[in-house]
């Protein structure tokens, strides 16, 4: 069976060149029963001040072209291990930096694979000719350990079906985080997802103002008397509470590296095992307000949650964790705008069905119906979907993922009511995108994946993961692909 979108001769592969620093402290203890950052530090003391200058200057040397800077990073590390440094002992910048190098250590973010992409239209908009629009897309990196962090890549469309993917920025830099603003109802609708009994959670949480600071967390945990800290079931909310916090975060770029030179690497414990699959919308709100919003799934190695990316100008983003039934599970995908006044998202929350689900915070996400069951043979074990829902003027056209036979991923379509998108109005019954023979070998076989597609001129360009290895480009007339969907019965 021949797909109905067509492929372009255009592929994403993972670069190991781009790398990131990161801090590297060793662990355990030496026979001698210190640490063995001590015994590093003890060592790099021991080194004669003209042998530490000429080895700092060769790191710097050696590595300041690889990293937006690489001295700034050196000292951040620095300052982690420098409890390790005896009070009497006074060390020139030099030394500093020798310390610093010593527990820094290069990471490949993108080494094993670069996948899953989604694409939206980029906020800069300037400099293009008659037809094309500069889109701005997220990719899955993964290197070693299986750790996944969200890049970004950005390009051309138009006119019509041309496509132009833009090279990557060499440098990598992963920006500085704080934490986040904090919102009283969010925490406890996360808390209760989280088994955490109400009574325990107010107990916490209920003398907190609706927004909320870390300081003024900190303030109501410590507040808590003695004897009820002594509870376990008090201790296990006082963690999920602080898990809760760390995962609630910002995180600001310099102006340089550009957006392919920005990386976001985990930063929460939730995080811990990577960020996942990151679905980009262009949100537009009543008002007119534009926001990019971009659900994705945090992996601590033993529970996923879904959290959500949001930015303005790609420079400042906000993280923060989702709640509520329908945030559960991988896959939750935004509307580009409200519909009946509220937040409308894609989910799978149960792990099998694509459901609809609405929220009138985006915060909380509890109802949900199910859309689509599977009933395809190419999608019977589940279905989910392909990335947020593009309007057109017949309906919001929403690609589909399934998974068949041997474990076999397929992308299908179909379109819903512009107005009461609970309703379906046409479905694909056969697919619109399958592994092809040169396709099928990767990090995870026989997988094609996408997290949004776009919409530009007529042409649906829908940027898919091979394999989980690299990333390919498929297009389609839009007025094709609605033709070949089958009207659904009412």
């Amino acid at each position: 069976m021949t797909d109905l979108a067509s492929r372009t001769d255009h592929r994403l592969l993972p670069d190991p060149r781009r790398v990131i620093a990161k801090l590297f402290v060793p662990g355990e203890e030496t026979r001698h029963g210190n640490s063995r950052a001590n015994a590093v530090v003890t060592r790099i003391l021991s080194l004669p001040e003209p042998e530490a200058r000429a080895l700092a200057d060769a790191v710097i040397a050696g590595f300041g072209d690889r990293h937006p800077d690489v001295a700034a990073i050196l000292a951040r590390h620095f300052a982690v291990v420098a409890h390790e440094v005896p009070a009497q002992e006074t060390l020139s910048a030099q030394r500093r930096t020798v310390i610093g190098a010593y527990f820094t250590h290069e990471y490949a973010p993108e080494a094993a694979a670069l996948f899953n992409p989604s694409m939206t239209a980029h906020p800069d908009q300037t400099g293009l000719a008659a037809g094309q629009t500069r889109f701005a897309m997220t990719v899955r990196c993964v290197g070693e350990g299986h750790l996944s962090s969200i890049g970004f890549r950005t390009g051309v469309l138009g006119p019509g079906s041309s496509l132009v993917v833009d090279e990557p920025e060499l440098v990598l830099a992963t920006g500085s985080s704080t934490p986040g603003p904090y919102g009283r109802n969010a925490f406890l609708s996360r808390l209760a997802d989280l088994g955490v009994e109400p009574q325990n959670a107010q107990l916490l949480l209920g003398d907190l103002p609706e927004n909320f600071s870390a300081d003024e967390l900190n303030t109501a945990l410590t507040a808590v008397h003695e004897h009820t800290l002594g509870r376990e079931r008090v201790q296990h909310a006082i963690a999920e509470v602080m898990q809760i916090a760390y995962a609630t975060y910002t995180v600001e770029f310099p102006t340089t590296p550009g957006l392919t030179g920005r990386l976001l690497w985990p930063n929460a414990p939730a995080e811990r095992n990577g960020m996942e699959d990151a679905r980009l919308v262009r949100f537009t709100d009543d008002d007119g307000t534009i926001t990019y919003y971009a659900p994705f799934t945090a992996y601590d190695g033993a529970r996923v949650a879904t959290h959500l990316l949001s930015t303005q100008d790609f420079r400042h983003f906000d993280v923060a964790p989702l709640a509520g039934r329908a945030a559960r599970n991988k896959g939750l995908s935004l509307f580009p705008r409200r519909i009946a006044g509220r937040y409308a998202a894609l989910s799978r929350w149960d792990r099998e069905n694509l459901s609809l689900a609405y929220s009138d915070d985006g915060q909380v996400w509890e109802e949900s119906t199910i859309l689509h069951r599977p009933q395809h043979a190419w999608e019977l074990i589940q279905v989910g979907n392909g990335g947020p829902p593009i309007e057109t003027s017949e309906g919001w056209l929403v690609l589909t993922h399934g998974v068949g036979p041997m474990r076999q991923y397929a992308l299908g379509a179909m379109l819903l009511d512009l107005h009461e998108p609970s309703n379906v109005v046409a479905t694909l019954s056969r697919p619109l995108l399958t592994p092809r023979a040169d396709e099928r070998d990767g990090y995870v076989p026989n997988v094609v994946y996408t997290c949004g597609a776009m919409l530009h001129d007529g042409v649906l360009t829908v940027p898919y993961g091979i394999s989980d290895g690299a990333i390919g480009f498929a297009q389609t007339e839009l007025a094709t692909l609605l033709s070949r969907m089958t009207p659904v019965a009412t």
